[in-house]
């Protein structure tokens, strides 16, 4: 007998299996149902993947496919912001890791793009991008990066850019400038450490410490869960995604912090639903599912057909982790 899905009014189990799309299917019965799957080196020959992987330039990357705003960020810069969107489709929906010859390729672009800091620079052209570092530093551990030294270098970076609370912020917000203005600077910006943390930012660095079966266990990640659950469904203090609608606005693979994003980063800390914050949010995410067993939530990001059932997929296992 096919479990249920504890917490939830209707199991998706049987939509997810019949949705027809092979990593769906694969996914539901490995992490809901348990079952004893074949290798994930299958999903890597589906034509999705192969599509994607024929585009790859040869320094590793992707090449952008809309229009370049140099007043924002260069070509190349842009380049790399693609390269972490493709990254995350193969890593979330597929499973690529690092025996795959092109992940290889993508992961020293990547670390071509890392200072001696120990950030990954240029999306945010020469400022600190303490969204974006995180969240490909999620990705590379993902994919068997773990205790690469270079991995060791970022999380040291990350925990130097702390806030005096606990929490990390975009620094240049704390600057004064407006975000062209901080674009054209010609220095990073250093943060202003005793202005208050932003979730949007936290919630995406606590994705990397969640990723890392090292980082996820330290007294600093811990710390600033508790500051992420302290802000659920609240404003950021920051311009960036400001508004407390963001946090019902998803997306999958992850991107921006929202709702689902941090009960799952917080499920990896482990966290527990006897914290009431953690427990509301899974009763929003319930109460948003309608009776086919699908939930009605604003999705933000990609074109994907399916990304309702991926949605639902991510959702399933918050329920499972969580009990």
């Amino acid at each position: 007998m096919k479990p249920k899905i504890d917490g939830l009014d209707t199991d998706p189990t049987e939509l997810l299996l019949s949705c027809n799309n092979p990593s769906i299917e694969y996914f539901t019965r490995r992490d809901l149902l348990e079952e004893k799957v074949v290798g994930i080196e299958t999903l890597w020959e589906l034509k999705p993947v192969l599509r994607i992987l024929k585009k790859q330039q040869e320094d590793g990357s992707w090449k952008y496919p809309g229009k370049v705003r140099e007043e924002i960020r260069s070509a190349q810069d842009y380049n790399q912001l693609e390269t972490f969107r493709i990254l995350g489709e193969l890593v979330y929906k597929y499973g690529l890791n690092k025996t795959h010859k092109q992940i290889q390729k993508t992961a020293e672009y990547f670390f071509s793009c890392q200072t001696s800091e120990g950030d990954f620079r240029g999306i945010y052209n020469n400022q600190y991008a303490t969204t974006y570092s995180p969240a490909i530093m999620e990705l590379l551990i993902k994919t068997g990066y773990t205790n690469d030294q270079r991995i060791k270098k970022s999380f040291k970076w990350l925990l130097s850019m702390r806030q005096e609370d606990g929490g990390w912020i975009i620094p240049s917000r704390t600057s004064g400038l407006n975000l062209k203005e901080a674009l054209r600077a010609e220095e990073p910006i250093s943060p202003n450490r005793s202005k208050p943390f932003s979730h949007l930012v936290t919630g995406m660095v606590l994705r990397a410490f969640a990723a890392h079966p090292e980082y996820r266990e330290s007294e600093e990640a811990k710390k600033a869960g508790e500051l992420l659950i302290s802000r659920f469904f609240q404003t950021d203090k920051y311009p960036d995604r400001r508004d407390k609608k963001y946090w019902e606005r998803v997306s999958y693979p992850f991107w921006f912090t929202d709702i689902i994003s941090a009960l799952d980063s917080l499920s990896l800390l482990r966290f527990k639903t006897d914290d009431h914050q953690i427990q509301e949010g899974l009763d929003f995410l319930r109460d948003k599912q309608g009776s086919e067993g699908l939930f009605d939530l604003k999705v933000v990001r990609g074109g994907d057909k399916d990304v309702k059932y991926w949605i639902c997929l991510a959702i399933c296992r918050l329920f499972k982790i969580y009990g």
